[in-house]
């Protein structure tokens, strides 16, 4: 997700703001116009403060105060989507307890006639409106507030005003404990634990952690001898040791997003935070921001091998492709909407294919788990049903349905396969593809060629820009040939050729046993049940079993319980014919599943299948995957 800004200043983040008295010789007037000058929230036509003396309960007070309101009703609302997410979100719904008064302090009428806002009319020019939020729900799209910490997404937490999108914001917070410290990406302000955004499209991607959590921060100097201060604010319940390994992986890591653009983004006040919380009560995600990243996950530090590092590699590249080089449908970001974009493959997918790459090439990760992880993604793209209803383009304009969209009715889950491993699969042709065409191309020429071209310089792109830039890289024909293909239309090159060029194989996951198609879990009542519609090409889904049956009995046998149901499947060959018994909506079925092969197939070594490397392919593999 990305928006557009104004011109900022030049000014460092601080992680927690420091008051600072005006001189005693000046007047009130003097003192408010020098504080002005340096703290350009001063000017605010919004300013909100936010306290936390319910955090027991998951509750803040907010009061948000607007000035020069123009004659006539003012309309406050809450946000219905977020920067980082395509689908609907009703942070509405957790706002209450509403009420206004004027500049004097005299009460003003509230008038609630939609779900999403409130209208308030009768003012002197100042607006003050008081509610409460509800948050209990730690993720990069929502609000979570407990005695640990205030983990904040803006368009989750704050009202917003019609009419004031441009002009600048203040906000401060009073934590709830005294060790509490604040990390954002927005600049310090004047006073104690207060910040300002130039506008509500900066404020509304400025996610924000109260808490007493560790900080490592470290200068960087990029190719072009800029240099920057990268933060990582880490709220966790493990020991500074642990955070010391990660933050080392860190910076081995994120040397190489900037090895492969050859510059740091423009941090707008020159510094790039990580937030994250590793916490049991919260929900994993990670969610990439203008000049930050919100990391989530319920293992410690030291649990997971390398969960933590794939998400931040993934939202750093977002520093680059999305926050910067980004598509132009999703700019402004309008908070009312869904905001769709056909270019998800690219900004999603393509930063999918470089995360784990980012890693493998800084040493923290062997090509045996990177190609682990590179097989199961490719597999499931190429073996996906879904593609015969679309490409990528179809795929990514599906996003406002499935991007932790929920509703009552179900989907069919056989029409849609994610952006994000479609895209990182498309990456990984196009790079292949590349390198074959010229050992001087790559996958890594095209972005850097797009990020000069466009993301330095944030020209927003569509499609056919996208098609463009390949194009002067390679040449027009070269590059229509692959959009109409991969991108226009939904199909794949022939994967094996392109992998063994780095002494790499495909092969089957499971050639020897029937594969039934079927995905069997326990019920509530300790029977077997279908957890997963079957595919169109399994054996299941000729035979009319559908996610929600019971199954009773296999090969006349009746069935105890899922794993020894699926440890009898696992007895027979492609070609056998096993009969099969279910209970479907009330009504007992007998049918006959022909096994077939399971489709799915892994990629590895050459080396690990016994076959022969040559020096060539090894330092084909070097080049793409690092030494």
């Amino acid at each position: 997700m990305t928006i557009k800004f104004g011109v900022m200043a030049a000014a460092v983040m601080a992680v927690t703001a420091v008051s600072q008295a005006p001189a005693q010789a000046q007047t009130g007037a003097q003192a408010e116009a020098a504080q002005r000058a340096q703290d350009p929230g001063a000017r605010a036509g919004t300013s909100y403060d936010v306290s936390f003396a319910n955090a027991a309960h998951h509750e803040a007070q907010i009061t948000a105060t607007y000035a020069r309101v123009p004659a006539g009703p003012l309309r406050v609302q809450m946000a219905r989507s977020s920067p980082g997410r395509y689908a609907i979100h009703e942070s509405a719904k957790n706002v209450y307890a509403v009420s206004a008064k004027d500049g004097a302090g005299r009460p003003l009428t509230v008038i609630r006639s939609d779900p999403y806002g409130w209208t308030v009319a009768g003012h002197d020019g100042t607006v003050v409106v008081t509610y409460t939020l509800y948050g209990d729900w730690g993720d990069g799209t929502y609000a979570q507030i407990d005695t640990s910490h205030a983990h904040l997404n803006m368009p989750a937490t704050f009202l917003w005003a019609q009419g004031y999108d441009d002009q600048p914001i203040r906000v401060r917070f009073h934590p709830f404990d005294p060790r509490w410290r604040i990390a954002t990406q927005l600049p310090a302000g004047q006073g104690t634990n207060s910040f300002w955004a130039p506008d509500l499209q900066y404020f509304m991607d400025s996610p924000t952690e109260i808490s007493a959590f560790s900080l490592r921060e470290w200068p960087i100097t990029d190719a072009l001898g800029k240099r920057y201060v990268v933060r990582l604010a880490v709220h966790h319940a493990g020991s500074d040791a642990d955070l010391d390994v990660y933050t080392a992986k860190v910076k081995r890591v994120i040397a190489q997003h900037y090895a492969l653009f050859g510059q740091a983004p423009r941090y707008d006040y020159g510094t790039y935070t990580f937030i994250a919380d590793y916490l049991p009560q919260i929900t994993g995600d990670g969610m990439e921001h203008r000049n930050s990243t919100i990391i989530t996950d319920k293992r410690g530090l030291a649990e997971a091998k390398f969960a933590q590092l794939n998400t931040l590699s993934h939202e750093f590249v977002h520093s680059w492709n999305v926050e910067r080089l980004r598509p132009a449908e999703l700019e402004p970001f309008d908070f009312t909407r869904a905001n769709p974009t056909p270019s998800l493959w690219f900004a999603e997918g393509f930063t999918q294919y470089y995360g784990p790459l980012m890693i493998r090439r800084a040493g923290e990760m062997s090509v045996d788990d990177f190609l682990r992880t590179l097989g199961g993604t490719l597999s499931g793209v190429v073996t996906s049903p879904a593609r015969r209803y679309g490409g990528p383009e179809e795929m990514s304009l599906r996003a406002p349905f499935v991007d932790a969209a929920k509703s009552i009715d179900p989907v069919n889950p056989n029409i849609f396969v994610s952006y994000y491993p479609y895209g990182a699969v498309i990456a990984l042709a196009l790079d292949l593809e590349l390198r074959q065409r010229d050992p001087r191309l790559s996958l890594d020429a095209y972005m850097r060629h797009l990020w000069t071209t466009r993301g330095a310089s944030e020209r927003p792109y569509t499609p056919a820009d996208l098609e463009r830039g390949l194009a002067e890289l390679t040449d027009a024909g070269f590059a229509k040939a692959f959009f109409d293909r991969s991108i226009h239309a939904s199909a794949l090159p022939d994967y094996a050729p392109l992998l063994r060029q780095a002494g790499l194989v495909m092969r089957p996951v499971d050639p020897a046993h029937g594969w039934s198609g079927l995905t069997l879990a326990a019920g509530e009542a300790g029977d077997v049940i279908v957890a997963a519609p079957p595919r169109p090409d399994a054996p299941a889904y000729a035979a009319g079993v559908e996610r929600g049956d019971m199954v009773l009995a296999l090969d006349g046998a009746s069935v105890g319980d899922a794993a020894s149901a699926l440890a009898a499947l696992a007895t027979h060959r492609p070609g056998d014919r096993v009969a099969i018994r279910f209970r479907q909506r009330g009504v007992v079925r007998d049918a006959v599943m022909t096994l077939g092969t399971d489709p799915s197939f892994e990629v590895v070594r050459g080396e690990t299948a016994g076959v022969a490397v040559s020096p060539a392919q090894m330092a084909f593999r070097a080049a793409w995957l690092g030494k």
